[in-house]
């Protein structure tokens, strides 16, 4: 699927913003990328560079790798030895951490783009 629209590069101060890196936690399960928070951190303005031209690329080109769009879900149960779906609550989704970037850029441009248009008297 190729993007039939034109938007300008994503710039690194984005991916610096939506990789909130002072706000990633440690510890946390990775995606189906294994990629931990840890591993962006450690690879710092490298990383930030990486990130900042995959995410340039596939936002081109309107294409998604396989593994970007794979998510893990986690039912916990309600009660400890559950085995019927209706004694589970809602699942915990596990994506890659760099798809997580990537909506949030997406998601920052859309608000900039749209709350101009909402009204006082609308909620955002």
């Amino acid at each position: 699927m190729k993007g039939n629209f034109a938007g300008p590069p994503i710039l690194k101060d984005e991916v610096r913003t939506a990789t909130c890196i002072w706000k990633m936690k440690n510890g946390k399960a990775t995606g189906p990328d294994n990629i931990a928070a840890e591993q962006i951190k450690a690879l710092d303005e490298f990383g930030i560079n990486k990130i900042t031209e995959l995410l340039d690329e596939i936002y081109e080109t309107g294409e998604i790798p396989k593994e970007m769009l794979k998510s893990i879900f986690i039912a916990l149960p309600k009660k400890d030895g559950a085995t019927e779906c209706e004694l589970h609550r809602t699942s915990i989704s596990l994506m890659s951490q760099v798809t997580k970037i990537l909506l949030r850029i997406v998601m920052t441009r859309v608000r900039n783009k749209i709350r101009p248009e909402i009204g006082d008297t609308q909620c955002c």
